[in-house]
């Protein structure tokens, strides 16, 4: 067989793969970007306006050292493009102590020597008084680093800084299939055939059906609705300067989390149901509509407690996620096919790392040891 003919394709240029492709440009590898939709769509997991970013990690403690370094190359992004990417507008964490989310960031900060502010539930309420109805014992934990970015242009960002570092792209272009050789990887489409001494695989939620690729046991891809809401009265204690991004923890454990007004985007909400509430999702079904029983049990959470706002969202979307069984992502190279590296399983928190993770998959795919330890996270623990 004749010799590679590039030395890397990334296929899916969501998050995750353009990270990769991106960071594998910037080192003068010849890289290829597959993507079989269009650059930052909707389709996917990476769009509706803004991602929460923190450092806080109360997922795992190994993520810290992910979310740092993300942080650091998300900020190289914005200089590079001219833009910046990651606004640090700070967030805020509510929960009672012994929680997941004020708990856990609170256990993360200390162990990390992360900079944050615990706020006691009058503090809380005198600080940000959108949130209403606070159980007794809530508190709240303010993380100055914490923020947003805007994941339709940190893509496109990325895209564009691959192509200028030699990177080329082709979109609207399904693979259909992925053979390892025994110098590489034929990775086909339709129209072609490349052959590459290495293939990222990073398509999200089309990762359990990717084509002749064994498949990942455990992975659940679900449909998560994601509403944005206008004030009753037109007033801006909701703007985003005023109601930062936030993780509240209600009582039997279901996440509240959002964003304040930043227009042309209105305040964004949802809810975390990640267990039996989850509904699994084709991402081959084209239908990605919203109906009023999607954000019925939002709609009476925020009465209570997030109140002032209308009652009907002014906009509706679906994102797509996946789940893995124990919560981390799934990164590596497939014990069976070492040059095909995989990674998937956002697991609903996997944007703010985006940057970290197209590093790390740059150096698996390179023969570069990774600055992160990503043990907990390698696909050879499902294998």
């Amino acid at each position: 067989m004749p010799e590679p003919d590039t030395d890397v394709v990334v296929v899916g240029l969501g998050a995750w793969g353009s990270m990769a492709l991106w960071q594998l440009a910037a080192r003068g590898v010849r890289v290829i970007g597959v993507e079989r939709h269009g650059r930052g769509h909707s389709l996917g997991a990476s769009h509706g306006g803004s991602r929460m970013f923190r450092v806080t990690c109360l997922e795992h403690p190994g993520l810290v050292p992910l979310a740092r370094r993300s942080a650091e190359l998300w900020d190289l992004l914005g200089r590079l493009t001219g833009k910046p990417v990651l606004h640090r507008y700070g967030g805020l964490l509510i929960g009672a102590p012994d929680s997941a989310v004020a708990g856990g960031t609170l256990a993360a900060a200390r162990e990390h020597g992360i900079d944050v502010e615990p706020l006691g539930r009058a503090r809380l309420t005198e600080r940000f008084p959108q949130h209403t109805a606070l159980a007794p014992d809530d508190i709240g934990v303010w993380e100055p680093s914490a923020g947003l970015l805007r994941p339709e242009a940190s893509i496109r960002a990325a895209l564009g800084a691959a192509e200028t570092a030699g990177a080329r792209i082709f979109t609207g272009t399904e693979v259909t299939g992925i053979q390892p050789t025994d110098d590489g990887v034929l990775v086909h489409s339709p129209a072609r055939t490349w052959h590459a001494r290495r293939v990222v695989v990073a398509t999200g939620s089309w990762l359990p059906s990717m084509p002749t690729l064994t498949p990942l046991p455990g992975l659940r891809v679900v449909r998560m609705p994601v509403t944005w809401f206008e004030p009753e009265d037109g007033t801006d204690r909701f703007r985003l300067a005023d109601f930062p991004v936030f993780m509240r923890e209600l009582d039997g454990g279901t996440v509240l989390w959002g964003c304040g007004a930043d227009p042309p985007h209105d305040v964004k909400l949802g809810l975390e149901q990640f267990g039996a509430a989850a509904v699994p999702f084709d991402p081959l079904d084209t239908d990605r509509s919203v109906t009023p029983a999607d954000w019925a049990p939002l709609r009476e959470v925020l009465a209570e407690h997030l109140p002032g706002l209308r009652p009907e969202p002014s906009r509706v979307a679906v994102c797509m996620l996946t789940l893995t069984p124990d919560g981390q992502f799934v990164l590596g190279s497939l014990p069976e096919a070492p040059n095909v590296i995989v990674a998937g399983g956002d697991n609903a928190h996997g944007f703010k790392h985006a940057t970290g993770i197209g590093e790390l998959l740059a150096d698996l795919a390179t023969d570069r040891e990774p600055r992160i330890d990503f043990s907990f996270m390698d696909v050879k623990r499902f294998r």
